[in-house]
């Protein structure tokens, strides 16, 4: 795309829009789940520890919302024609220098590693070569020639990165110990975050193929996408509740308050065609899905670790 020599720089507004609050669960949502981890494991935390933490996964979700919209931008991916929201194409809708944007989603990306420092220091290198290897994906994820988001291995990547390896490392940084449960307690973390990209991906079927992406539901075509769409849906909600009862019993209290909660959420996903003109909706009913989840499923495991006197 030529870009023309008259766009603004950057204000604070765009900055915020640029880092998509509305996208920030998906990565509040597996830190919050290690931190009740960790409390649920040894009784107590590092205050200062969790909230850098906390700042640091979210300035490295901005970071990749901001690479995203750089990337789209110059390469034609994103229109006004696409039923996004001006939050999802910032570049599209406002008067930008993209040079600007790139410039932000570096400085995310900085100040992220420096708050990282912090907790490598406190923890050690193991946590340090899991966020290179995080740092690494968030570049070539939207970057390149041929950027992971393309692909058909996009909502795996994304859901295994950001539902699995924060868990794992912010764990680690809290308790000074490496558990593999881990990944197995972030499954559903690791599906929700898959269907948020999934849940795009659907949406943006005809226009990827006019792109020349390859993404899983091109590859699936949008009658498939749905049907693994709704299996996710479901194995993600199951596999909370059965993580809960098996692993953190006393927590299971609170999960018919999540189910009841789940269930308009999960009842509009199940109907949505998942094309252009629902996008919108879609996509704020698959990040309202990771909330709600996600702090139960967080609620769950720290009230297992609670005990109520009489």
């Amino acid at each position: 795309m030529a870009l023309s020599n008259d766009k603004r720089h950057l204000h604070p507004k765009d900055a915020l829009l640029l880092a998509a609050p509305h996208t920030w669960a998906a990565s509040i949502m597996p830190a919050l789940l290690s931190i009740a981890f960790a409390y649920s494991m040894q009784g107590f935390l590092s205050v200062s520890l969790t909230i850098a933490l906390l700042i640091a996964v979210v300035l490295m979700q901005s970071s990749v919302n901001t690479f995203n919209d750089y990337f789209d931008f110059v390469k034609g991916a994103d229109s006004k024609n696409d039923n996004v929201e001006e939050s999802d194409a910032v570049l599209v809708y406002n008067n930008i220098n993209p040079k600007s944007a790139l410039a932000l989603a570096i400085a995310f990306l900085i100040v992220a590693f420096l708050l990282g420092i912090y907790c490598i220091v406190s923890s050690g290198w193991i946590p340090l070569v899991i966020a290179i290897v995080g740092a690494f994906i968030v570049v070539v994820y939207s970057g390149g020639k041929t950027p992971i988001s393309y692909l058909p291995i996009g909502e795996a990547i994304s859901g295994i990165t950001m539902g699995g390896l924060i868990p794992l490392a912010s764990f680690y940084v809290l308790t000074d110990s490496l558990n593999w449960m881990i990944l197995v307690w972030s499954i559903p973390l690791i599906i929700n975050i898959g269907l948020i990209m999934m849940t795009n991906n659907t949406c943006d079927i005809e226009k990827d193929i006019s792109a020349g992406r390859k993404t899983l539901p091109v590859m699936l075509g949008r009658l498939r996408a749905r049907t693994l769409y709704k299996t996710l849906i479901a194995i993600s909600v199951i596999s909370t509740v059965l993580i809960v009862g098996i692993w953190f019993p006393s927590g299971t209290i609170v999960l018919p308050f999540m189910l009841l909660a789940l269930y308009p959420i999960v009842s509009k996903m199940f109907i949505s065609p998942l094309g252009p003109k629902v996008r919108v909706g879609a996509m704020a009913a698959v990040c309202n899905m990771n909330i709600v989840l996600g702090a139960f499923y967080a609620v769950a495991v720290f009230a297992s670790n609670v005990q109520l006197i009489l």
